[in-house]
């Protein structure tokens, strides 16, 4: 079993392929792109929408109160552990109406679709492209393999070739950049769906908070 796992394994075979197949994929979505599929990587493993959303759930919460209490300019106060949070209270304090905060919300959450959605692009283009490549290289092989028919020793060679692309390119795509593509979606749906849920509610307070001015400033002008 060692013998044979070993002779799966070429170096340079490996490497071309993952060569050509990085700048298909390079080429298809841009280095930018590219750049953010392999950073994507890092919140792959440790992401945890379910827990991201309910400690946003907990800080609304906590927000709502403050909302009543001293009244959006104070909502920023409010200490949360997740970035986008912090930045949606800091707009929420800080805008003179709501639709400057529906707009930027609506507005963040498209342009993080976005940054997911490119994401997941360059993996789906590496799935798609590393059989292309793979078969590729058995074309290579073959030919190598009817070139030298009168050679023996040169068949087992291109054999190889032909045999180790199709396989490397196999598992590139259904063993690694398919299921990565897969949870890269789960993963943003789950975390856009929780930041709506948020933009909505801090919307919500806002036009309540701002309904009482709203009635105010109408009496004074009468």
């Amino acid at each position: 079993m060692i013998g044979i796992m070993a002779h799966l394994f070429d170096p340079l075979t490996l490497l071309a392929m993952v060569a050509g197949i990085g700048l298909v994929a390079l080429f298809q979505n841009g280095a930018r792109a590219l750049a953010r599929a392999f950073a994507a990587l890092v919140p792959l493993l440790r992401a945890d929408p379910a827990k991201d959303r309910d400690a946003a759930r907990a800080a609304m919460l906590k927000i709502d109160q403050v909302a009543q209490l001293r009244g959006l300019a104070c909502t920023d106060r409010v200490k949360t552990a997740n970035p986008y949070l912090t930045e949606a209270a800091r707009k929420l304090a800080n805008c003179e109406k709501t639709e400057q905060f529906e707009l930027w919300a609506a507005q963040s959450l498209a342009d993080r679709a976005q940054r997911h959605g490119s994401a997941c692009k360059v993996w789906l283009s590496i799935a798609d492209a590393a059989p292309a490549l793979g078969m590729a290289g058995t074309i290579i092989g073959l030919v190598g393999m009817f070139a030298a028919m009168d050679d023996p020793a040169a068949l087992g060679p291109s054999m190889a070739l032909a045999l180790l692309t199709t396989f490397y390119g196999v598992v590139i795509a259904n063993v690694i950049a398919a299921p990565v593509a897969t949870r890269l979606a789960d993963l943003s749906e789950r975390e856009l769906a929780w930041q709506k849920e948020v933009t909505d509610r801090m919307a919500a307070i806002a036009r309540r908070e701002n309904v009482p001015m709203r009635r105010a400033s109408i009496r004074e002008v009468a």
